[in-house]
């Protein structure tokens, strides 16, 4: 039996002149977004306030997990002009800070870490004072391309925990709960100052589990937090098991927040990089 979406989950329909002008300048260059390609319910107000989350190395993903909606398959060659465009859109935009994620490029030797390193290096050479979130794939744990990420000195470095230990293997198939962490001790072991995870509610996790998760990122050092609500993208994805209320958002922000993170973003319509700009503490 399919769970009844709550009122609280309403989205609004995009509109305003601003929605439009990043929608143009995103097709303009040929930009992905994880707006877009991962259907997020916050696209009307981020782009209505003129700040999107861009998606480089293409918008086809060599993993299936079982929550996203980004395109699976082969993806395309890379793009070595992507670096450049990606610049120019967000100093045309007169974006003060930027948040960039990917696909996972297992297909590639570096992982798409080279034009990680690139697209950074064109934005903080065209786009003087612009501030940087990266929501980086695991690399598969891979040393060398992660170090690719960090010598570039993004102010802020992601990398999302996604689900609890133990409904990892069901949600995010290829991955490794491990790993992730791993990825993140990494991160801040190479110097970097804001770590950030985040967790999808709503898959069937428990308190328990959800409060472990925390513990392990912790652990990590992890300095940021976001738990938002899953919602299913499309009937081949998983369904929702529950529909977490504001109120148990509100419990779950002031359980992290005691157990150390500086910042924590916590409620039904929350994403990774949604207030992104507000997590520069």
């Amino acid at each position: 039996m399919r769970v009844l979406k709550p009122e609280w989950l309403k989205i609004k329909l995009p509109s305003g002149k601003e929605f439009s002008d990043v929608k143009q300048n995103i097709e303009q260059h040929k930009l992905h977004t994880i707006c877009e390609s991962g259907k997020c319910p916050n696209q009307t107000e981020c782009w209505g306030a003129k700040t999107a989350t861009l998606m480089i190395l293409g918008n086809v993903c060599t993993r299936s997990c079982m929550f996203c909606s980004v395109d699976t398959g082969n993806p395309e060659q890379v793009d070595i002009t992507e670096p450049l465009r990606v610049a120019e859109s967000v100093k045309l935009m007169g974006l003060k800070h930027v948040v960039i994620t990917s696909v996972d490029r297992d297909d590639l030797l570096d992982g798409g870490s080279k034009i990680w390193a690139a697209t950074i290096r064109a934005i903080r050479r065209h786009c003087e004072g612009v501030t940087l979130e990266t929501l980086i794939p695991d690399f598969k744990g891979n040393a060398e391309n992660i170090q690719r990420v960090i010598d570039v000195k993004p102010e802020v470095v992601s990398h999302n925990l996604e689900t609890v230990k133990r409904l990892t293997r069901e949600v995010r198939i290829q991955a490794k709960y491990e790993r992730s962490l791993q990825v993140l001790q990494m991160l801040k072991d190479g110097g970097i100052e804001r770590t950030k995870s985040g967790i999808m509610l709503g898959l069937g996790e428990t308190d328990e589990e959800l409060f472990e998760a925390m513990d392990d990122l912790r652990a990590a050092k992890v300095d940021i937090l976001t738990l938002g609500q899953y919602l299913q993208p499309t009937r081949k994805h998983l369904p929702v098991a529950k529909y977490v209320t504001p109120e148990d958002f509100a419990r779950y922000k002031q359980v992290a927040l005691d157990k150390g993170f500086r910042y924590v973003e916590s409620g039904p319509m929350v994403r990774s990089s949604y207030h992104a700009e507000k997590h520069l503490i």
